[in-house]
């Protein structure tokens, strides 16, 4: 075994002796969940912050993940190599994102405790740095040709066609492809329009406007509470605007301190957003977020989170904290919501209306969370009501190694639901069950050989 897997070991045991005397501390709160959370107070963890991420097994022969009451799940596809986001062409080919963080410096003890733990999680290694291509010639829901359609990229995350250009988030800018339809194969050199700063977090989601004018592009923060101070931030935990034509871009808002996925609400035309909320100060505090996203809004971050709650570990600025808007609905504390797609009424049997949500899953909390592909149903361009389980399954029942961690999700050519997987290396496919199968999942207790039973979250709360 390598000095870092000894060292990731020996990080494990530390950790769970933490999370040992900080359950004694007190007893488990509620998920802060919905339109009006019951959020702890922060409890600052200090030097030792809570590090605790099961290692990644990936799936066996004939396992897959659990599908809610009414649903199914296959496997699309599969061997890819840490595929992290999806985009679907016109034509209905299916564009894989493959990318992986990369180490960056150590600064200290934490540091190199996170990176061996992150190793060990799949969470951290090669970058593939390519896009995939996937084809599913005779309509089984099973992709035969998987052929290479990108590579020596960046990190790429986001995708995104308008016409005869394909745009690409690599981590360190927008970078614009001429495209031909059908194409197999994009080898023309590409025009990078506008820089990111690369590090932390590195992902660069795409959103075309409705009209094809812009691109929105999710930017995240550097750190986790600017702890390096605001300067190497400057641009950053932001939402911009992307002129195509110009190339010219602006904050459209900021104080989102990692907004990953973005989609529109098409009954209002209101754009929407996952967000990363900041570790460090509880199991539950602070809840990550779905929120629409207002231009020219400020939503508090590094100074303070869930509106105005002041994060008294940072060097404040009460102005900022004075104009902070609270977000819309909250994911749960350290979910790592990432996955976002707008899912019509109909598409799967028996969901309304409503935000399907990739739950990458928690790593550093003392009882995990996330894990999970979820549903937020929404009413007159808004989240309503307690959230329903699409996908789950994906930890061991003593979450000491995971199958699976969604990622990406967006709606297949077939009218499906598809969700990216990165560390099974599996794109999932969700479909309605037909009553035959339906009723074989009943009798048999589940399409896994885990229990399959799939309820909504268990949540106390009065509102939502």
């Amino acid at each position: 075994m390598s000095f870092s897997g000894i060292f990731a070991r020996v990080v494990a045991v530390i950790g769970g002796a933490a999370l040992l005397w900080r359950r004694m501390q007190g007893a488990a709160h509620q998920p802060a969940w919905g339109s009006a959370p019951l959020i702890p107070a922060a409890k600052p963890q200090g030097a030792i912050p809570t590090l605790k991420m099961p290692t990644a097994k990936g799936w066996v022969d004939g396992q897959k993940p659990v599908a809610a009451p009414g649903l199914k799940v296959n496997a699309f596809a599969t061997g890819l190599k840490h595929p992290r986001w999806i985009y679907v062409l016109p034509n209905g080919d299916v564009l894989i994102a493959e990318a992986t963080q990369v180490p960056g410096p150590v600064r200290d003890v934490f540091g190199y405790a996170m990176q061996a733990t992150m190793r060990r999680a799949a969470a951290l290694g090669v970058s593939a740095n390519r896009i995939t291509l996937l084809r599913d010639r005779d309509g089984d829901g099973v992709a035969e040709t998987s052929e290479l359609f990108m590579e020596g990229l960046n990190q790429p995350f986001g995708m995104a066609l308008l016409g005869d250009t394909f745009y690409v988030g690599n981590t360190d800018g927008v970078v614009a492809f001429p495209y031909l339809a059908g194409a197999d194969r994009i080898t023309a050199p590409g025009r990078k329009l506008t820089s990111f700063k690369s590090g932390g977090h590195w992902t660069r989601s795409l959103l075309p406007s409705p009209d094809g004018r812009k691109l929105y592009v999710g930017v995240g923060s550097l750190s986790n509470i600017a702890e390096s101070g605001m300067a190497v931030e400057e641009g950053r935990a932001a939402v911009y605007e992307l002129d195509v034509a110009s190339g010219v871009s602006r904050i459209f808002a900021s104080g989102l301190r990692n907004p990953v996925g973005l989609a529109w609400e098409p009954q209002t035309g209101v754009l929407w957003t996952v967000v990363n909320e900041r570790d460090g100060l509880g199991d539950e505090t602070p809840p990550d977020y779905l929120t629409s996203v207002r231009d020219g809004g400020f939503y508090g971050w590094p100074y303070c989170y869930w509106g105005q709650t002041v994060d008294d570990r940072v060097p404040q600025n009460p102005a900022a904290v004075a104009k902070a808007i609270t977000p819309d609905y909250a994911l749960g504390g350290h979910t790592a919501s990432l996955g976002l797609c707008w899912l019509p009424a109909g598409t799967l049997p028996g969901f309304p209306d409503g935000m399907v949500i990739g739950q990458h899953g928690s790593w550093n909390r003392s009882t995990l969370s996330g894990y999970k592909v979820v549903f937020i149903p929404f009413e007159n361009g808004l989240p309503v009501g307690p959230p329903r389980d699409i996908l789950s399954g994906f930890l061991a029942p003593d979450e000491k190694v995971s199958y699976g961690r969604p990622v990406g999700v967006t709606l297949g050519p077939d009218g499906s639901l598809l969700m990216a997987d990165d560390v099974g290396d599996v794109i999932w496919r969700v479909t309605g069950a037909s009553s035959a199968e339906r009723a074989n999942t009943a009798h048999f207790g589940g399409n896994n050989r885990s229990s399959a039973k799939t309820t909504l979250h268990t949540l106390n709360q009065k509102k939502f």
